[in-house]
């Protein structure tokens, strides 16, 4: 029977990293049926909204949904699509490995690090108050009438909540994910020497729910600490969880000890769906040039062909994937040594060479 799976091609250059992923997912031999959904810019100015119900519809129905990258503006315009799926269909826990594939130029080598990040609390749970508000001078005086600190009337304020309810369940979701996946330990990342009663909530939590996986190791680290550990000794780390704004940061410190965000695959995963996406942005400048990496979608395929538990063909385009890294021929410019390389190739010939590769697999 054939997976049915929302696909959403994005905006900018995600509808040709979207069509190179789809190919090498399908030349895997799983059989799918796509429910095609628009989303982003361009939808955002037919119908003025960048995210029509009927593509959170189709989630919901269809449970999994692969998505390329949309644009989200810088200081104006819409507020993120992103964060609009992820809260919507609460879609908490975000995924994202962090894996080095020989051929890779990187300052590191045999990294493999996965990074569990909550995605409903903290600093980004949207909770603020703009400067000059009336919302913010009611929570300037309240919180200087219960805690007798004094706070800038020309302040703006964000809240940072963290639950019991979230935390248990992203650090639950880390330890079963390493459980799974044969992974060796866990390490909880906070700063709950200074932020005792979110950051320490946190780190309590993760430590109650560790004595329940006595199969797997668990430490702690305080965030900043760990960036110093990561630049210095990141082999000595496997599964990272952390709250939001942590694990925003560090995922793409990781990323960048691997190659970059074109090799970063992505998931954001809940109770009720899961959606795949790379990590990076759509790169609108380069729309319609078949000039950009689709690795990170494609990537992205192989997390979602793991939680469709079609397990041989995610290994299997994992490995073909590896390959064409690996040999360094048919790959875009930036994963030549020198940029402007004339061998390198387009988006649409890297999905070719990765089916070449399949078919030797």
């Amino acid at each position: 029977m054939a997976h049915r799976v929302t696909f959403i091609p994005g905006d900018g250059t995600g509808p040709e990293i979207a069509e190179a992923t789809r190919r090498v997912i399908e030349a895997t031999g799983v059989k799918f049926e796509w429910d095609v959904q628009h989303a982003g810019t361009d939808v955002f100015e037919k119908t003025g909204t960048p995210l029509p119900d009927e593509v959170l519809e189709s989630l919901r129905r269809n449970r999994v949904g692969l998505k390329g990258p949309i644009t989200t503006p810088v200081g104006t315009g819409f507020r993120s699509v992103n964060v609009a799926l992820r809260k919507s269909l609460d879609l908490y826990a975000c995924l994202r490995p962090c894996k080095w594939y020989p051929g890779v130029r990187t300052r590191y080598e045999k990294v493999d690090i996965v990074i569990v990040r909550e995605n409903t609390e903290d600093l980004y749970a949207g909770i603020e108050f703009q400067k000059g508000s009336d919302g913010a001078r009611e929570m300037i005086e309240t919180i200087q009438r219960l805690t007798k600190t004094a706070i800038r009337e020309d302040s703006g304020i964000s809240i940072k909540p963290i639950s019991v309810t979230g935390s248990e369940r992203i650090v639950r979701f880390a330890f079963d994910y390493a459980r799974s996946h044969k992974r060796r330990k866990v390490t909880a990342v906070h700063k709950a020497n200074i932020m005792k009663h979110t950051d320490g909530l946190y780190l309590e939590t993760a430590r109650q729910v560790a004595t329940k996986y006595p199969d797997i190791e668990f430490e702690d680290r305080i965030v900043d600490n760990m960036c110093m550990q990561l630049v210095q000794k990141p082999e000595l780390y496997d599964v990272l969880v952390l709250p939001n704004l942590y694990g925003d940061i560090l995922s793409d410190l990781c990323a960048g000890l691997v190659g970059g965000l074109g090799v970063a695959p992505g998931a954001n995963i809940g109770a009720a769906a899961a959606l795949f996406e790379p990590t990076h942005g759509s790169a609108p400048k380069y729309k319609g040039q078949n000039r950009v990496n689709p690795m990170a979608m494609m990537l992205s395929g192989v997390l979602m062909l793991e939680h469709l538990k079609e397990d041989k063909a995610a290994q299997r385009l994992e490995s073909a994937i590896a390959a064409v890294i690996r040999k360094g021929e048919k790959v875009t410019y930036d994963m030549k040594p020198d940029r402007d390389d004339p061998t390198s190739v387009g988006t649409s010939e890297v999905a070719d060479a990765v089916i070449e590769e399949l078919a030797r697999v």
